[in-house]
């Protein structure tokens, strides 16, 4: 049963360390100042396959809360846990990765509520609920996912709570006390609950579990596949400039439609069995940095930051004053001839991840399993 529940554990630490490398791309990209979208197919999956990203951490932090549940038996422990880790995450996104995103203290200008901002305000949520049966926060988690555009109606019927609603949908105005809002709660708040409702089928035996991922995997995936391709031709024009495979995959992510979550997470849960028993150099790394994410999302942003002003130093002779700036949300006009090519914005990805990030999330992981300290739980 030990085994069992270690390769559980293994498959959600292997796919979330896979979207913590992918995460570093998107970033370095800001820095680069390559575009996130364009006709160019090299631009275009740089960005494309960072999209993953979100919807694994999301997900499987929903899942990674049910056997954490399970394991202790103690849901009103869980419930504490979620709600204290969640508002620090909050905080952090406020006040330190604010900081090491745009190097100023420029608080009063800008202030951004990105995906970690998202993932404290969700835990939050889930810390509630998590006091309802698994099914149920599944279910109801599912339910705000397909139902999303129904939140853009209470603001259109009442436009005095706009500005207050915009934390969670896009509502028309901008949002209240300054905070510039990238990732707004729906639909990911029901990403997570849908994930914790997952959960469950990780407690089946191997092959019913292995047998119900690839059931729901593929056919969240085949359904993306029809639906976007019925979408892309009917929308098609004579003026398009994309080709139709470029517009099957340029989905909305903000907020994350449906068809950017069948897109993001049927491939991902379809290959869950894959990283149960995944081994190899790949396996160990992506594992290495999956079981401490905070940590290397704490890690990551300086890092690349540092590498992009050592990169204008080289390249230039300076660093550019608009590298410390208000990244990621704004970022500023860059000076003609910055823009990176694709190979430096790669060899800077992975100088930063393989050579700096690795040894310090190998070391960091195994001192949190040798000499865990209690604010190790939350980082």
């Amino acid at each position: 049963m030990r085994q069992t529940s270690d390769m559980r554990v293994q498959s959600i630490d292997v796919l979330r360390g896979l979207a913590c490398v992918l995460m570093a791309v998107d970033h370095v990209r800001v820095y680069a100042d390559v575009p996130a979208w364009g006709t160019d197919p090299g631009v275009f999956l740089t960005r494309w396959i960072t999209h993953f990203v979100a919807p694994v951490f999301c997900f499987f932090a929903g899942s990674s809360a049910f056997l954490m549940g399970r394991s202790h038996g103690d849901m009103p422990r869980l419930a504490r846990f979620l709600m204290v880790r969640g508002l620090l995450l909050v905080v952090l996104e406020l006040t330190v990765i604010r900081f090491l995103w745009t190097f100023n203290m420029d608080y009063g200008t800008y202030l951004l509520g990105g995906v970690i901002w998202m993932l404290g305000w969700c835990m939050v949520v889930l810390g509630i609920a998590v006091r309802w049966p698994s099914r149920t926060v599944g279910l109801v988690g599912v339910a705000i996912v397909v139902a999303q555009p129904v939140f853009a109606l209470p603001p259109q019927w009442w436009p005095a709570i706009a500005p207050w609603w915009a934390f969670l949908y896009p509502s028309g105005a901008d949002a209240a006390l300054g905070i510039t809002v990238l990732y707004v709660l729906v639909p990911w708040v029901g990403v997570m609950a849908a994930g914790y409702g997952f959960g469950a089928i990780l407690l089946l035996d191997d092959e019913t579990r292995r047998q119900r991922c690839r059931r729901i995997g593929g056919a969240a995936t085949v359904i993306f596949l029809v639906a976007a391709a019925t979408v892309a031709w009917v929308k098609s024009s004579p003026d398009d400039s994309m080709p139709f495979w470029m517009r099957m995959l340029a989905q909305q992510k903000y907020p994350a439609s449906l068809l950017f979550l069948l897109m993001t997470l049927g491939p991902a849960i379809l290959v869950l069995p894959w990283a149960e028993s995944a081994r190899g150099p790949l396996a160990r790394v992506s594992a290495t940095f999956g079981r401490v994410p905070m940590f290397y999302y704490l890690l990551h942003i300086p890092a690349i930051h540092l590498a992009a002003m050592l990169v204008s130093l080289l390249r230039s002779g300076t660093v550019i004053p608009e590298l410390i700036g208000n990244f990621p949300m704004f970022p500023p006009t860059m000076p003609d001839g910055y823009r990176w090519s694709l190979g430096l914005l790669y060899l800077v990805w992975a100088l930063v991840v393989f050579v700096v990030l690795y040894p310090a999330c190998r070391w960091y992981g195994a001192l949190k399993a040798r000499a865990p300290r209690p604010w190790m739980r939350f980082i």
